[in-house]
């Protein structure tokens, strides 16, 4: 068993947000990722076959969005 930080309890809501979260946050107010991801599905590759699956179209959008 490990032992508990301070940070893991009752002062989580005194932290403050790191600028990712922050980031991340705002990206999803921002972005309507559910109608995105409707206008590409079409275009985004089905697996066939063996061979390693294609990772989820909102995950590589998002990582789209952060590289630019």
């Amino acid at each position: 068993m490990r032992q508990q930080s301070l940070a893991d309890g009752s002062f989580e809501k005194y932290r403050k947000k790191t600028r990712k979260e922050v980031l991340l946050e705002e990206m999803d107010q921002i972005i309507a990722w559910q109608e995105l991801t409707e206008i590409i599905k079409p275009f985004y590759p089905e697996p066939k076959g063996a061979g390693r699956r294609p990772k989820g179209i909102e995950r590589m959008q998002r990582i789209h969005f952060l590289q630019h």
